[in-house]
């Protein structure tokens, strides 16, 4: 019996492409596992209206972890038009399949490393370290939107705020909100993980990022708690940010910051920019992490027009397993690919089409499998 059971959903458009990369590198690992493949994607919504299907679900319980590829999102609109003329008019909603999941089973922390490896032509400079704390599971993304806004919510809200009287005049059917919902628990939770991942990785600072001077309840709960948690963390300073600002300073000084900490939008925003600064979202992996599962995703999109061209970088996906086998305990396979991945970098002869280079996405990852 192996050891891990790992599902394996390689979703829309390129997810096939850098899943069968990472294929060839975990099979070249001897990783004790079992894979199980799963059902996810747009296909799926089109064809039964449900881009996770619940058979999906379960067998993600019945696994340790997942890794998944790539997912096609479009608006509302555009979604209903693609369903099968079955489907059609049946008041089905397209909702992200990745929200769902990390709804779904509390995948609460979002980590994003972004390090820049030596010799890749692409860095905005060589000595970027950043990892991004994102917290996963609220914020924009619990999905409590109206539109139209409905009278007894107008009436409420302009009962409960006198900042609602402006909007008064307004017909309803012109407005529409989204929900920042933000809790201490989810902002202690990523704050703290935050700080041990800096004591464990020997990272010497941590910036919450957020906008208190304007969204003050909300921003505002987030670094209160940062402040109150730092105090456990004598060894590592808590440096406060503004979104806006650390967007700007990123880009001027990346070098000066280790781990940033912020809420799900401003973390979803945040971490492509420290994404370009290593190279792009071709270098950047990401996992999904709860108490009990995680799902482990590179960050880039499905671009459907690769799909099956086997040309898209699959350095990101690499390193998303690289992060999966620290998740499981096995850091000595994860420290020899994270080796492997940043010498086939350094050696600048094996590359994808967005290095300057004409290779396929199967021959970087045999490349990496060859200095395993």
């Amino acid at each position: 019996m192996a050891k891990y059971n790992i599902a394996l959903l390689p979703g829309d458009g390129i997810g096939k492409d850098v899943m069968d990369a990472a294929q060839i590198v975990m099979d070249k690992l001897a990783l004790d596992a079992e894979y199980f493949p799963g059902d996810i994607g747009w296909e799926f919504w089109c064809r039964e209206g449900d881009p996770l299907p619940q058979r999906t679900i379960d067998l993600l319980k019945r696994t340790d972890c997942c890794l998944f590829g790539a997912i096609t999102s479009k608006p509302k609109e555009e979604a209903e038009d693609e369903l099968i003329p079955e489907l059609k008019g049946k008041g089905l909603i397209y909702s992200s399949p990745i929200v769902r999941l990390r709804q779904e089973f509390n995948l609460r922390t979002n980590l994003r490393p972004c390090k820049a490896y030596k010799g890749n032509p692409l860095n905005y400079r060589d000595d970027i370290d950043l990892v991004v704390f994102r917290e996963n599971t609220e914020c924009l993304y619990v999905g409590i939107e109206f539109h139209p806004l409905p009278a007894e919510l107008m009436q409420t809200l302009q009962n409960l705020h006198p900042k609602m009287k402006r909007f008064g005049q307004v017909d309803l059917e012109d407005i529409a909100v989204s929900l920042r919902i933000i809790t201490r628990q989810a902002c202690q939770n990523i704050i703290r993980d935050a700080f041990e991942y800096a004591v464990k990785y020997g990272y010497k600072t941590v910036t919450v990022v957020e906008k208190p001077n304007v969204i003050r309840e909300t921003s505002g709960l987030m670094v209160r708690e940062a402040r109150k948690i730092a105090k456990e963390y004598p060894t590592i300073q808590l440096w406060e940010a503004n979104i806006d600002a650390m967007c700007m300073w990123l880009v001027k000084n990346p070098q000066d910051y280790g781990v940033l900490v912020t809420s799900n939008m401003f973390g979803d925003i945040i971490s492509d920019l420290c994404a370009q600064l290593v190279g792009g979202l071709g270098f950047s992996s990401s996992g999904n992490i709860g108490d009990h599962y995680a799902v482990f995703e590179p960050t880039h999109g499905s671009a459907p027009k690769y799909a099956g061209q086997y040309k898209v970088n699959p350095t990101a996906m690499l390193l998303t397993v690289k992060l999966m086998l620290d998740w499981l305990g096995e850091t000595d396979s994860a420290h020899r690919l994270e080796k492997a991945v940043s010498e086939v970098i350094a050696e600048d002869r094996v590359k994808t089409y967005d290095m300057g280079g004409r290779n396929s996405s199967l021959e970087v990852a045999q490349a990496v499998a060859a200095r395993l």
